[in-house]
């Protein structure tokens, strides 16, 4: 297991044993055709200059490889509700943000080519609707996240109905899975 992080995490514990790498993961040196899968959890919309890192990506999958990309969604429900209040934005920690139309032109132009598209993620997309109300309620001041427990997991419950759908609704994420252009 291989992981590359713009932070040195690797004194940490569950990092035992695992080849890190600390900075940006187009100076890594990863070894081309190396991967079996590669994985960009949360990664994308950090980055300064995606497109390198995608083409990266491609250079270090496998012949028969997979890339794993998740991020925010700019043209979802939540970004339509909450605009400038939308947990996404997160400047200046987020550099670029994807809707459905950019972030399938950046995997193209990466030579990658598409073999699925989900308009949902891993992240779920309740913190999405929560924090995107909260930040509007509260003008856009911080949350304390200690005092918002409750009332989270109370609007989880409550609005559980409403998220078994959330692979439909394109709620917040989008998540790709990719390999080579053959």
């Amino acid at each position: 297991m291989v992981g590359v992080d713009f932070k040195d995490l690797s004194a940490h514990p569950s990092l035992r044993g695992v080849e890190f790498h600390c900075g940006l993961v187009y100076e890594a040196m990863l070894g081309d055709g190396r991967f079996d899968l590669v994985t960009m959890w949360h990664f994308l919309e950090h980055d300064y200059d995606p497109l390198r890192s995608l083409r990266t990506a491609r250079r270090v999958l496998a012949p028969d490889g997979l890339l794993v990309i998740e991020v925010p969604r700019l043209d979802s429900a939540t970004f339509r509700l909450f605009g400038d209040r939308w947990p996404g934005l997160q400047a200046p920690q987020h550099t670029v943000l994807f809707d459905r139309e950019h972030l399938l032109r950046f995997v193209e132009r990466a030579d990658l080519e598409v073999v699925d598209y989900l308009p949902y993620g891993a992240f779920p997309a309740y913190f999405y609707l929560f924090t995107g109300a909260a930040f509007r309620a509260l003008g856009g001041r911080g949350l304390n996240l200690k005092r918002l427990m409750i009332p989270y997991f109370l609007g989880q419950l409550a609005l559980a109905p409403l998220l078994v759908f959330e692979r439909r609704l394109n709620l917040a994420m989008q998540t790709v899975v990719c390999r080579r252009r053959s």
